[in-house]
C-alpha cells in the first residue's frame, strides 16, 4: 500500500546513508513495519494476533532447531531420545515442552486470526489473495503438526500415524500406494520415522517463505478495519510504528505469559497421557484421538457412518478435506458488499452459530464415538457445511445491512473536527468550535 502522506525513510547517518544506497534493507523494513507503514488508526486487539503468530512460528522454530540436536530419528531410539532431552539435556524439559505447547498455542492464535478474519470479511476483495495465502499457511501447519505429534514415538504418535495415514487407503486406485509411499512401507516404522522428521524439520521454513508472501501481499490493498470502510485520506491512518508497535509488544507480552504459566505450571494439559508410554503395534489404545487443534476435523471424519455410492470411509475423508476447501472460496460464496459483521446483523447471529458448531465438533472429535456423539458430530458436520454452501449466500442476497459510517475517522473521532497534522496524525477540535 502506498500514500503521498506516508513520510518517507530518511538515514539519519552517513554509515546509514552509504548502506542504504547499497542494500535497502532499513528501508524496506521501515516500509513493511515502520513509520512508513500507514495502518487504519481503528484498528482494535483482534488485529494483534498476526503479529503473535509470527512469534510463535519462531519461538517453534528456534526451539525445534535445538531439539533436533539431541533427536534421534530411529524407531528403537526416538522414544528414549525425548526421555535423554528431558532428564539429561539442560533445560532439555523446557525446550521440549516450550515446543509442543507452542505448537497448541499457534494454532489458538491462529484460530482467532481466521475467525477473526471471518467475523470482519477480510476474504472480501481486494484481500482475496491474503486470505488464501493464510489458508495455505494453515494447511501447512496442519501437516507439520502432524509429523511432529508422531517423532516423540509413544503409544499416540504410533497409532495416530497409523490412523492418519490410513485415510488415504479410501481413495480409490491410487489410495493405498500414496499411503505405503507416504509410510516407506506398510507400517508405520524406521522409514516413516525418518521422513516425518526430515520434513517435520523443514516444514517450518517454508511457512515461514510463505507468511512473507501473505505480509508482502497484504501491504498491497493494506490492512482492512473493523468497520470495512476503505482508507480515504492522511486522518485515517496512523503510522505502524510507534502506535501499533506499542499495542503489539504489550499484549505479546501479556500473551507470552499466559504461555510461561501453561509451560512452568501445567505443560501436560494439552497432551495426551498415553504418549509416555512407548510405541506398541501389539496394544492398540483404548481411545485415539489426534491432538485437540484437529478435533473438529475428526468429527467430521467419524460423521459418515453408512456406505452410500462410496464407501463411508471415503466419504469421512473428503468432508474432512473439504471443509477446509471450501473456505478458498469464501470470497465468492459471501456476497455482502459490506465486510464488517458489525454491520451485518443477520450474518453476526449465524456467525456466533458457528463459533458453537465448531466448538461442538471439537467435542465430539475428543469423545468416546459412541450412538449419541456420532448424531451429534453428523448434525454439526451438516450444518458447519450448510453455515458456508448455503446459509451464508442467502444472507448476503437478503441481508439489509446497517448504515456504514462516512469513513474510518468518523467512526474513531464521533463529531470532533480533524484538522491535518504531518505523520498520518491528525489534531482534533469540537465541532461547537465552529
Amino acid at each position: 500500500m502506498s500514500f503521498a502522506w506516508a513520510k518517507p525513510y530518511q538515514p539519519k547517518s552517513e554509515l546509514g546513508r552509504w548502506f542504504d544506497d547499497r542494500l535497502p534493507l532499513p528501508r524496506l523494513v521501515y516500509g513493511a513495519v515502520g513509520g512508513g507503514y500507514p495502518v487504519p488508526r481503528n484498528l482494535n486487539y483482534a488485529w494483534n494476533f498476526g503479529v503473535l503468530s509470527g512469534i510463535f512460528l519462531t519461538i517453534q522454530i528456534v526451539t525445534g532447531i535445538v531439539l533436533a540436536m539431541h533427536y534421534y530419528a530411529s524407531a528403537d531410539g526416538a522414544f528414549n531420545s525425548v526421555e535423554h532431552i528431558m532428564r539429561d539435556v539442560n533445560a532439555g524439559w523446557m525446550l521440549r515442552y516450550a515446543h509442543a505447547n507452542g505448537a497448541s498455542f499457534f494454532f489458538i492464535v491462529v484460530y482467532i486470526h481466521i475467525f477473526r478474519g471471518l467475523f470482519y470479511g477480510s476474504y472480501k476483495a481486494p484481500r482475496e489473495l491474503i486470505w488464501m495465502l493464510g489458508l495455505v499457511i494453515y494447511l501447512l501447519m496442519m501437516a507439520t503438526a502432524f509429523m511432529g505429534y508422531v517423532l516423540p514415538w509413544g503409544q499416540m504418535s504410533y497409532w495416530g500415524a497409523q490412523v492418519i495415514t490410513g485415510f488415504f487407503s479410501a481413495i480409490p486406485l491410487v489410495g493405498e500406494p500414496i499411503r505405503v509411499w507416504l509410510l516407506g512401507g506398510f507400517v508405520p516404522d524406521q522409514a516413516a520415522l525418518t521422513r516425518f522428521f526430515s520434513l517435520h524439520y523443514l516444514m517450518p521454513f517454508v511457512i515461514a517463505g510463505v507468511v512473507i508472501l501473505h505480509i508482502w501481499s497484504l501491504h498491497i490493498p493494506g490492512s482492512g478495519n473493523p468497520t470495512g470502510v476503505d482508507v480515504r485520506n492522511e486522518q485515517d491512518t496512523l503510522p505502524f510504528h510507534p502506535f501499533y508497535t506499542a499495542k503489539d509488544g504489550w499484549f505479546v507480552g501479556l500473551f507470552l505469559m499466559l504461555y510461561c504459566a501453561v509451560l512452568f505450571f501445567a505443560p501436560n494439559a494439552l497432551g495426551h497421557p498415553d504418549n509416555y508410554i512407548p510405541a506398541n503395534p501389539l496394544a492398540t489404545p483404548a481411545h485415539i484421538v489426534p491432538e485437540w487443534y484437529f478435533l473438529p476435523f475428526y468429527a467430521i471424519l467419524k460423521a459418515f457412518t453408512l456406505d452410500f455410492i462410496l464407501p463411508a470411509k471415503l466419504w469421512g475423508v473428503l468432508a474432512m478435506f473439504g471443509s477446509i476447501l471450501l473456505l478458498f472460496f469464501l470470497p465468492w460464496l459471501d456476497r455482502s458488499p459490506v465486510r464488517s459483521g458489525h454491520y451485518r446483523p443477520v450474518f453476526k447471529r449465524f456467525y456466533l452459530l458457528l463459533i458453537v458448531d465448531v466448538l461442538i465438533l471439537g467435542w465430539a472429535g475428543g469423545a468416546t464415538p459412541t450412538a449419541a456423539v456420532v448424531a451429534i458430530s453428523q448434525l454439526a458436520s451438516a450444518y458447519y457445511f450448510a453455515h458456508f454452501l448455503i446459509i451464508l449466500p442467502l444472507i448476503s442476497k437478503f441481508e439489509r445491512p446497517m448504515p456504514l459510517p462516512s469513513s474510518i475517522s468518523a467512526s474513531v473521532l464521533h463529531g470532533e473536527k480533524q484538522e491535518s497534522a504531518p505523520y498520518g496524525l491528525t489534531k482534533t477540535a469540537p465541532v461547537a468550535a465552529e
